[in-house]
């Protein structure tokens, strides 16, 4: 009987998961034991970390996009439909088209999807800006190329949020931006922040302060929006405070797919075992990346390294052995400080990061990893 396989979600965990399987499953998947199915519906690989760079005129939206079919090993099937449901008691899942598909092994890699409607600043009528898509860092481009006096204000609003390091990022490379483009002394900026700190990540908030003080950024912690007036220019908090702004860049609120929810795999993100991935409540099912509610970020370094943990667990199961691969929280996380600088941390469940000092070579090691993702994503490198 033929072992199936099915992946739902075509980022950077689904991706790395499908090649890896039918490679460790070389032989399996070559026997027609196994299959492996990877169902998005989405044509394309998005390779979000670069619409950071599109607001600066660095990257195109299309730049982050590769045809799906692309970066995958031709033993890959791929679906291109949505899953509206998992029954995990059958082992189906529901398709938007009507269809249905059964799965002995499934792993969930649907992400976290920004939902700016509900954001405050961002939603129907408002000003705000956020570059978590491509259509929306186009738009702040546009803006952006404008704006050069007046006060910009980045705010974190959603968390948790993809991509942990970039509102910091990004506030440091827009500061270095009007630097280069004569008009920093006109603009004022204000970074803010929920919790009484910079970052949620302790050393890389403790790494920010002198830079954020040398550069002139303004900070705001234990700023929790409530809502946001864009007719006045003004941001409300729930600690009472009023603050104006000429520009709001915000970091949107994030959601899970609603399918966890209804499949009873979680109340809010997907409830996994947090080393071997696991689902709390199904047998035979496995989260990776931001859907889950594992403890450290949601970065596609974290789905990276999942993804590996995951590939390993389910081959020993469809091999009859007992699984040992575990997942330690590995994550790495390049961190720009400015348009030609940046540093990085690395760390997991059991060890902090230390942020070293930035220099120009991690920027451009950045910036070639950037290039090179799509191997990543092959499962080459």
């Amino acid at each position: 009987m033929t072992e199936e396989i099915v992946i739902i979600g075509g980022g950077t965990g689904g991706t790395v998961a499908a090649n890896r399987l039918v490679e460790t499953l070389e032989t399996e998947v070559d026997a027609g034991e196994v299959t492996v199915t990877i169902v998005t519906d989405d044509p394309d690989h998005v390779y979000k970390p670069t619409f950071l760079y599109v607001p600066f005129g660095k990257k195109e939206p299309e730049d982050a996009r590769r045809p799906l079919v692309d970066l995958v090993n031709r033993r890959v099937d791929i679906v291109y439909d949505r899953v509206t449901a998992i029954d995990t008691d059958a082992k189906s899942l529901d398709l938007r088209d009507g269809a249905s598909m059964d799965y002995d092994y499934l792993v969930v890699g649907t992400g976290a999807i920004p939902d700016p409607e509900n954001t405050p600043g961002l939603g129907a009528d408002q000003d705000g800006h956020y570059f978590y898509d491509g259509e929306a860092a186009a738009t702040l481009r546009e803006e952006l190329a404008s704006f050069d006096e007046g006060h910009l204000v980045l705010s974190v609003i959603g968390t948790p949020h993809v991509c942990p390091a970039a509102p910091v990022e990004f506030t440091m490379m827009v500061d270095s931006w009007l630097e280069k483009r004569g008009v920093r002394e006109d603009v004022e900026i204000t970074y803010t922040y929920p919790i009484n700190r910079l970052h949620g990540v302790k050393p890389v908030a403790e790494w920010m302060v002198p830079r954020f003080e040398e550069r002139d950024i303004n900070t705001e912690t234990f700023f929790n929006v409530e809502s946001v007036d864009s007719d006045a220019g003004v941001i409300n908090t729930l600690e009472g405070k009023e603050f104006e702004y000429d520009l709001l860049v915000a970091i949107p609120e994030f959601k899970p797919a609603s399918l966890i929810a209804e499949a009873g795999l979680g109340d809010d993100w997907m409830e996994v075992n947090k080393h071997t991935l696991e689902s709390d409540h199904a047998e035979d099912v496995w989260g990776i990346g931001d859907i889950t509610n594992i403890p450290t970020s949601k970065a596609g370094s974290v789905a990276h390294y999942a993804s590996g943990v995951v590939v390993d667990r389910i081959a020993s199961e469809i091999r009859g052995q007992t699984p040992t691969a575990h997942f330690e929280g590995d994550t790495v996380c390049f961190i720009e400080a400015g348009m030609d600088e940046g540093t990085y941390i690395k760390f997991d469940y059991e060890n902090a990061p230390v942020v070293r000092d930035e220099n120009k070579f991690i920027h451009w090691a950045k910036l070639a990893y950037n290039e090179s993702y799509w191997l990543t994503a092959r499962g080459l490198i």
